[in-house]
This record gives C-alpha cells, sequence and structure tokens, in this order.
C-alpha cells in the first residue's frame, strides 16, 4: 500500500508538471503568435520596416491584404489602397470620419476681391514605398502633402480669374483642369496621383456678391430688350417681306387680269371681224344675186315673167267680166293680144 501511494504521488506531480509546460508552450506560442504576425486587411497594403540590424529600414515588398509572419524588430507600415477623398468645405453638414475634411480654400482674385471655394479632390496612393522615404508613414502624405500642395495649386490657378469668371463655366473649368495638371505633376513623384479635381461651389463676400447680382441682372436687362429690339426687327422685315409679296401678287394677278381683258378683247374683235367678213361676203353675195337677178329681169323672158307674176294675180278668180266686143275688148283666146294688154313685150 505504502508503494502504490509513492507511486500515485510520483504521477500526479508529472501530470502537473506535464500540465504547467503544456501551458507554458501554449503561452509562449500565443505571445510568438501575437507578436510575430500581421494581418493587413482589405483596402490595405503593408510595406515590412526592419528597426534591427545590418538591413535595417523600408523593404519595397508590398503585403497584400492576409496574414503575414514578421520576425524580431520587424513591422508592417500601412497604407490605403482606396480612392481617397479630400474635402475642403466650410459647411458643417458635410463632415464626415471617413474622409479627410478641412475648411473651405479662400481665393483672391486678380481684382482683389475674395471667393471662398468649395473643393473635392479625389487621388490613389500608386507607390506606397515613395509615400513612406519621400513624405512619412501613417497619414501624414494627407496633412504634409496633398492638402498643402492642393492649396497652394488652386490658390494660384483660380487666383488669375476675376470675380465675374467664376460665372464664366468654361474658364473656371478651364483653370480647375490647369490645376488638376500641376498637382498630379506635383504629387506623381511622391507615390500620389490626381484622380479627379472637383469645384462644387463658390461664395463671394455678401456685399460684392450683391453687386455681381445685381450687374448681372442689368446686363440680363441689356440682352433682354436687344433682343426684343432684334425680334421687332425682324418682325417688321417680315412684314415688309409680306407686305412686298402681296404686292408683287397683287400686281401678277393685275396683269394676269390685263392680260385676260387683252386676250378677250382680241377675241371679241376678231369675232366681230369675221362676223362683218361674213355678213359683208352675204351681203354681197345678196347684192349678186340681185344683180344676177335683175340682170335676168332685164333680159329675154323677162316680160313673160311680169305676166306670169300679173297673171298670179288673177289666181283664184273665179270669174271676172271683161268686154270681148270692142277694139280694147279682151279675147282670152288671143294670148298675143292679152300680152299687149300687159305691156308685155315680145321676145326675140
Amino acid at each position: 500500500m505504502a508503494i502504490d501511494e509513492r507511486a500515485a504521488r510520483i504521477f500526479a506531480r508529472r501530470g502537473v508538471r506535464v500540465a504547467w509546460l503544456g501551458l507554458a508552450a501554449l503561452v509562449l506560442v500565443g505571445i510568438s503568435y501575437g507578436s510575430c504576425t500581421t494581418y493587413v486587411p482589405p483596402g490595405q497594403v503593408g510595406l515590412k520596416q526592419r528597426q534591427l540590424g545590418t538591413n535595417s529600414g523600408i523593404s519595397k515588398e508590398l503585403y497584400w491584404p492576409g496574414l503575414h509572419y514578421l520576425g524580431a524588430g520587424e513591422r508592417l507600415l500601412m497604407f490605403p489602397t482606396e480612392l481617397q477623398v479630400l474635402e475642403m468645405t466650410s459647411s458643417k453638414s458635410e463632415g464626415s470620419d471617413e474622409h479627410r475634411v478641412v475648411p473651405a480654400l479662400n481665393i483672391q482674385t486678380s481684382e482683389g476681391y475674395t471667393v471662398t471655394v468649395d473643393v473635392t479632390l479625389l487621388y490613389r496612393i500608386t507607390d506606397p514605398y515613395l509615400v513612406v522615404t519621400g513624405i512619412g508613414p501613417g497619414r501624414l502624405f494627407e496633412s504634409s502633402a496633398v492638402q498643402p500642395r492642393a492649396e497652394t495649386v488652386m490658390r494660384r490657378a483660380l487666383g488669375e480669374l476675376n470675380a465675374e469668371d467664376f460665372y464664366a463655366g468654361n474658364k473656371r473649368e478651364q483653370k480647375v483642369r490647369e490645376a488638376s495638371v500641376a498637382l498630379d505633376t506635383d504629387l506623381s513623384d511622391k507615390g500620389l496621383r490626381v484622380v479627379q479635381l472637383f469645384v462644387r461651389s463658390y461664395h463671394y463676400d455678401p456685399r460684392y456678391q450683391a453687386a455681381i447680382e445685381q450687374r448681372k441682372i442689368q446686363d440680363q436687362s441689356v440682352y433682354k430688350n436687344q433682343a426684343e429690339a432684334e425680334a421687332a426687327a425682324a418682325e417688321a422685315e417680315k412684314n415688309r417681306i409680306v407686305a412686298t409679296g402681296e404686292a408683287e401678287v397683287s400686281v401678277v394677278a393685275a396683269e394676269g387680269d390685263a392680260e385676260v381683258q387683252h386676250l378677250r378683247s382680241q377675241a371679241e374683235l376678231y369675232r366681230r371681224q369675221k362676223a362683218a367678213e361674213g355678213e359683208l361676203l352675204l351681203a354681197l353675195a345678196k347684192a349678186q344675186g340681185t344683180d344676177l337677178e335683175n340682170k335676168a329681169l332685164r333680159g329675154a323672158g323677162s316680160e313673160a315673167m311680169v305676166g306670169l307674176e300679173m297673171a298670179k294675180v288673177l289666181a283664184g278668180t273665179r270669174a271676172i267680166v271683161l268686154p270681148s266686143d270692142s277694139a280694147d275688148g279682151l279675147n282670152p283666146l288671143d294670148l298675143r293680144s292679152a300680152l299687149k294688154k300687159f305691156d308685155v313685150k315680145e321676145g326675140p
């Protein structure tokens, strides 16, 4: 019994010792895992920095999202790979924890007036090694490079405009494009590239704003009056052209009516001439007929015709009593004597 108890105590001591060794090993593994590994989250990239040894410094090798092993004296410097936003605005409602927001940009125009401009800058980190070696780790690229250079470039470009040029969209946008190119050139050697530069709004000094608005209203009134004058001139020209056209139509219509009347008169004259010629020919024919008839009556047989005509007078007479016993008596059986009574000459 004594030997069994002693063996049990020895086995218990060994079990406790093994348990402590296992626990120590787990603690050592946990400490090693926590201190020798680093997790790179999505949307970021890491650069390894060695702080000890002869190879100390920053490596150009990029560590993409995931779990990475680090040796003693090494750490990863994180940089975002997503699109970065810099807001320059004085609007409190546009504040955000997701990107950097700084006060609006004050631009002094070529005339000496102050214009407050709200600007949005979109950019990316294209080379983290250039960023960390040229600017520094963390978010120093925002405060030490992007913001001050953007403000300088925008003030220089937009300061070439006068106050009214801000209203001219083409001039303002041209200067913004020039500023975008200049800023991209300044930041490219630091591992940063400009994606887009916007001027979202601009505000004048209230007094100058009122003066500009009043001037613009006057300009619009002038343009309105000019447009109305041009419209009136165009309307008068239209009326003149319409009146000229109507007059030309009337002249052409009158000429047409006159031509029609002329043709009608010529037709009537032609008809009358032909009718007169026909009547003349008819009258001449009748005269010739009469002449021929007279000539015929003056020739042989004309006396017989007279006798026949006189005989027609007696047509229908049933009885006539004439003396026949005297010298002037009429003997119907004596034709010669009857012809003499009617003064009908004897033919050849």
